[in-house]
């Protein structure tokens, strides 16, 4: 986004300084937000899941108490002291693990209520948050419910903080959808009291300190092997008249065999005179109670804040597949219209020169001389250069140097040096639009080219820049700005921007016929054509920007010539590029508000409305808006998700870049060699130049008017020997 003003404007005479601070609070906010929302969703999908429940541990017993290894499964350790019970004779606790899944869990509830029994299901909190319809019903049909952690996590394994947070988690999520609490908890991959380790104990030590019963198992299905229905039966199958705790599973994989075995041995049991009921039936104690209020609110915030996680996660998904399809079809878009431009800007030299051959004359040809405006606010350090340049085309023209108010001396250099056909206009400060006005009615000529004071032209830049005036239907052109100090990381990197970004954009802007910008570097005009529009208006920051859409509303075609080259100073400071990058993208979103008229006229209006104020809104508005949610999902996906993944998708995004940078260099012939530093341009020029489209967007929607600011000058300006003419002279 480009508006390159200076001086003093009307609007910073309106409004004194102003700062807009609060919306950097509330970006940290939100990223603070997503951060949060992102890691917890992280921590719930891919920290752990629903496996195997295979038990493998070669831990030492010799913490365990002999009342837990030969005891019954229903461990109460609450109070110091430790106490087994089990179910009584010809009495089966029925218990599934790892659910609700939606797919077997119902099937599995079917087929209790076919047989009018009831079962405690030790349910994992993030699968109860995904389908609470099926907690509901569980509860609805008499069951019961008990805790299977948060995630299904190992807790013997875990930190005391993530143990904590893993049953809580979990007994807030039953909270938040029944609004009951359960005593009952069953630790992922346990199995029956002779397989208590030295952790499993500390593990059910700490847990009672919670409230919570461990319940262990007797009969293990071991359905999650999927053995085959046959051995499913024969491993539940009672061997004596003792009570059971048995286990199987609703969860964590195909169930199909579990659903089938189960409606066989339930039969049986019937047959055989056994009672299938919950472990609380069971073993004589109320396992679940109504929660408090506090409980309550608590539950539901926890689970109403998972799910909005989830829901952020899933948009931010889409949004960003969304994101990389539209900025992947516009690699390719702007690399298409960049060849065809190329394509029918050789086509036009190899007409012109087989004319010129054949000692025909080219008609197209635009010889007559051009009045150059350059104005001038406190540019002393390379207002010469800039005039010498000028000066040594080899175009006729006449040079106008509108001095607005300068106080260091510039117009006393101006007259210094000397030159012939340089006139020197002196007037108060108004600003940038103002001196342009004052040069354009000084003007001579019916062609205009302006050109800031702070660039310089090769020999040859004048006449190539009006050639494609030979079309009476353009009324505009814009030059090829190139920067001239490009030494250094921060220099490298506004030279890659000016070659890939901004002119890639203009050979796409020229061939669709929606130029929004003709930059204030280089631009040369019809006098009339700006007469016709009033001239340079200061109503935008962006006064290039401005006077280029209102061109094209106005009906004249807006083109690029890119053998026009202009050599112009960049900031050599992040501070100072700051400010230069966020007076033009603020001007560019004055501009773009000021003639939104256009999105609904027709003709070249209408092409520049619907064509180029579309572009510049997708992407250098929203998809700049959007990138900081791509930064932190990057960390997430580093952290949570497999990290060579995401490492191999932004080296693929990477070459799809350097890919383009190098077709845009070779079209402007320049070497490569910058391009050793587009990688490191992701890390911090990617951020600011996205911080500042966000402040600028606020700063709009706030309605705050800036001042102009004006770039400090290094006088660095020349033309570098490898792009001159033989015949050029460096200006210094």
């Amino acid at each position: 986004m480009r508006g390159r003003p200076h001086g003093t404007s009307r609007a910073s005479k309106d409004a004194g300084p102003a700062k807009v601070n609060t919306h950097w609070v509330i970006l940290a906010i939100v990223i603070l937000a997503l951060g949060v929302a992102l890691t917890v969703q992280g921590y719930m999908t891919h920290l752990a899941g629903i496996g195997d429940d295979s038990v493998a541990s070669n831990d030492s017993t010799s913490a365990v108490p002999g009342t837990i290894s030969r005891g019954g499964p229903v461990v109460d350790a609450r109070g110091g002291a430790v106490r087994t019970v089990g179910p009584p004779n010809r009495t089966l606790a029925l218990t599934f693990d790892d659910g609700p899944d939606p797919v077997w869990t119902p099937k599995i509830l079917d087929v209790l209520q076919k047989h009018h029994v009831h079962a405690t299901f030790f349910v994992v909190g993030s699968a109860a948050i995904d389908h609470p319809g099926l907690v509901r019903r569980i509860i609805a049909d008499g069951n019961e419910i008990g805790v299977h952690t948060l995630t299904h996590t190992d807790l013997s394994t875990a930190p005391n903080w993530r143990r904590q947070l893993e049953v809580q988690g979990a007994q807030s999520a039953i909270i938040g959808i029944t609004g009951q609490a359960a005593s009952l908890l069953r630790p992922p991959y346990s199995s029956g009291n002779s397989a208590v380790n030295n952790g499993t104990w500390q593990d059910m030590q700490a847990v009672a300190g919670q409230g919570y019963l461990t319940v262990l198992s007797t009969v293990d299905s071991e359905d999650w092997r999927r053995p085959g229905i046959t051995a499913i039966e024969r491993n539940i199958a009672p061997h004596s008249s003792q009570g059971q705790v048995i286990l199987m599973h609703d969860g964590g994989g195909n169930r199909e065999q579990s659903v089938a075995a189960l409606d066989s041995a339930l039969s049986s049991f019937a047959v055989q005179g056994y009672h299938v009921t919950t472990v609380g039936s069971a073993v004589g104690i109320q396992s679940m109670r109504p929660a408090t209020t506090a409980e309550k609110i608590s539950g539901t915030a926890f689970v109403w804040g998972i799910r909005l996680s989830s829901f952020m996660v899933t948009a931010i998904t889409w949004a960003l597949l969304a994101a990389g399809i539209v900025t992947f079809l516009r690699a390719v878009l702007v690399v298409g219209f960049a060849a065809r431009h190329r394509r029918a800007a050789r086509r036009a030299r190899l007409a012109g020169s087989g004319r010129r051959r054949a000692n025909v004359p080219v008609r197209d040809a635009v010889t007559e001389p051009a009045t150059v405006i350059v104005p001038a606010y406190n540019e002393s350090a390379g207002i010469e250069a800039a005039i010498r340049s000028i000066a040594a085309s080899n175009h006729p023209v006449e040079i106008i140097v509108v001095d607005d108010g300068s106080t260091d001396g510039t117009a006393d250099v101006v007259e210094a040096v000397g030159l012939p056909g340089v006139r020197l206009l002196r007037k108060e400060n108004g600003g940038k639009p103002s001196a342009l006005n004052a040069g354009l009615e000084a003007a001579s000529h019916q062609l205009v080219v302006m050109v800031d004071g702070d660039t310089v032209f090769e020999p040859d830049t004048v006449r190539s820049l009006i050639q494609p005036f030979a079309d009476p239907r353009v009324g505009a052109i814009s030059g090829n700005t190139k920067v001239a100090n490009r030494r250094g990381m921060l220099g490298a990197w506004q030279h890659i921007e000016y070659v890939v970004g901004f002119n890639l954009d203009r050979r796409l802007f020229d061939v669709a016929e929606c130029m929004p910008t003709v930059p204030g570097a280089i631009g040369a005009f019809r006098r009339d054509a700006l007469v016709a529009v009033g001239g340079v208006s200061d109503d935008t920051l962006a006064e290039d920007t401005d006077l280029t859409m209102a061109l094209c509303r106005d009906g004249w075609r807006v083109v690029y010539q890119e053998d026009a080259r202009a050599w112009t100073e960049a900031p050599e400071s992040l501070g100072a590029l700051w400010k230069q990058r966020y007076r033009w993208c603020y001007g560019t979103l004055q501009a773009m508000w000021k003639h939104r008229g256009a999105m609904v006229q027709g003709g070249q209006a209408g092409k520049l409305g619907r064509r180029g104020l579309s572009y510049l809104l997708v992407f250098q508005v929203l998809l700049p808006l959007f990138a900081p949610v791509v930064d932190v999902f990057a960390i997430y996906g580093l952290v949570f998700l497999d990290p060579f993944r995401i490492g191999a998708l932004w080296l693929a995004f990477l070459l799809v870049q350097c890919l383009m940078a190098a077709y845009a260099f070779r079209l402007d012939n320049e070497p490569l060699r910058p391009l050793w530093t587009l990688p490191l341009q992701q890390f911090v020029y990617r951020q600011l130049m996205y911080l500042v489209v966000i402040q600028s967007v606020v700063t709009a929607l706030a309605g705050v008017h800036l001042r102009w600011h004006r770039m400090e000058r290094y006088g660095s300006l020349r033309v570098p020997a490898g792009h001159s003419s033989p015949n050029s002279t460096t200006a210094t």
